[in-house]
């Protein structure tokens, strides 16, 4: 039975009025005027200019088919602040995050659609909830010994062939890597660049230290230069902690500034404050090495070296001391032995000479006896043929011959007309 009589509350209204008054309802206990605090679990979360969240009841089933879903929005010019807030906090909305979202109802009738426009959010709820759920993870990660495995493995003697992962050209990375290349040692770095921040980074971290893994170099080392909890955010998450855990090589981390700590650092064999400390602790495992195994030694074997020579060059300059001395010694029995030598040769020289004098003279008086001036002068003749011999024999010479006939006091020539004698 429909009734004729009809009061304002009873009047029938058309879809746009009833959103009109429903809104008008909701906004005047739920509306701008009068925010609330609303807590819940993100379902799904989804960011284009502004920030779009499905929340649902704090612990529920995603298998629940009747749990509540409020569509929840934050607006780019409210978003944008509060983002850059939960960045330097290192919080990052996620599908099971439980948030409190403090905003007012909001009505879309085109879609006949009740949402929530969030006007701030409970950073320190937040921060609390991550910071739980990281001593969660901790705890999780220690009770399966993961914190340990990494620091069970053998540090290479001399860890020369570093595999780096690490941003290049970033802060962290040239003061890294500056130390290593400025030091007087041979190191060789293998590079896998990856993000240091940001949500592909955990994934990107993870493949790259097992990359390194299996590329057989001696240590690998994570580094990112200082940032916001937010950047550094990536170095708490759980695939980077197990892949560490689960390699076969030493993992040194130098990761944000002193006062950062994350859970890659306590997963690592080595953890340095800083990227700078850490190349710098590098290098002097290295030079601890060269030093007891090259420096020390060449050392020893230097002082022993100088100990031979001092020894040599003491030897030697006894011996030439001895060998000065002989020498002068030898000299001088030489000079003394040439000296009386040389009295026996001028006194044998001596006698020789007279000697030779005395027969010399002997020899000049027996010369002369047969000096063939005194025969010419005697009257003698010396007879020549004509090629210069002495004519001794008539056969000597021919008939018709000319011969030369020398005298005391000259010669001359005559030819031979006749021969007379026994033999001619």
């Amino acid at each position: 039975m429909v009734s004729d009589e009809t009061s304002d509350d009873d009047a029938i209204l058309e879809v746009g009025e009833y959103y009109q008054l429903l809104t008008a309802r909701l906004e005047s206990a739920y509306g701008r005027r009068h925010p609330r605090w609303v807590r819940g679990e993100i379902a799904k979360v989804y960011e284009k200019t502004h920030l779009y969240i499905d929340l649902v009841d704090a612990g529920s089933s995603a298998s629940d088919s009747k749990r509540p879903v409020l569509n929840a929005h934050c607006w780019g010019s409210q978003w944008n602040p509060l983002k850059k807030k939960l960045a330097a906090d290192g919080v990052t909305l996620q599908p099971g995050t439980v948030v409190n979202f403090f905003g007012y109802v909001d009505v879309y009738a085109p879609q006949g659609r009740i949402g929530f426009t969030v006007t701030e959010i409970d950073v320190a709820g937040l921060l609390g909830d991550v910071a739980r759920r990281r001593q969660e993870l901790i705890a999780r990660l220690q009770s399966e010994g993961l914190l340990e495995a990494n620091k069970r493995r053998p540090l290479p003697t001399v860890p020369l062939r570093v595999g780096l992962v690490a941003s290049p050209q970033t802060e962290g990375y040239n003061d890294f890597t500056g130390q290593l290349l400025h030091s007087r040692y041979g190191f060789d770095i293998v590079l896998v660049k990856t993000a240091v921040q940001g949500e592909s980074a955990p994934p990107q971290i993870a493949g790259a230290i097992e990359a390194l893994d299996a590329a057989g170099v001696d240590i690998i080392c994570l580094v990112r230069g200082g940032g916001s909890k937010g950047d550094l955010a990536c170095f708490d998450d759980e695939r980077v902690a197990r892949a560490i855990a689960r390699a076969s090589t030493p993992v040194f981390t130098g990761i944000g500034h002193t006062g950062d700590e994350s859970i890659a650092d306590l997963a690592a064999h080595t953890r340095a404050i800083t990227p700078t400390k850490l190349g710098e602790e590098i290098v002097a495992i290295v030079a601890d090495w060269y030093e007891r195994n090259v420096r020390a030694p060449a050392r020893k074997v230097q002082s022993a070296t100088e100990a031979v020579l001092d020894e040599a060059t003491e030897y030697v300059a006894e011996r030439r001391r001895t060998m000065i001395f002989a020498v002068r010694d030898r000299l001088r029995a030489e000079q003394r032995h040439l000296g009386t030598t040389r009295d026996r040769l001028a006194m044998q020289s001596r006698y020789v000479l007279s000697a030779a004098s005395q027969l010399l003279s002997s020899n000049r008086q027996l010369l002369s006896a047969y000096d063939p001036k005194k025969r010419l002068a005697q009257g003698w003749s010396i007879v020549t043929g004509a090629d210069g011999t002495v004519v001794r024999s008539l056969r000597d010479v021919r008939l018709g011959e000319v011969v030369r006939v020398r005298l005391s006091d000259g010669s001359f020539e005559s030819t031979v007309n006749e021969k007379n004698g026994a033999s001619s």
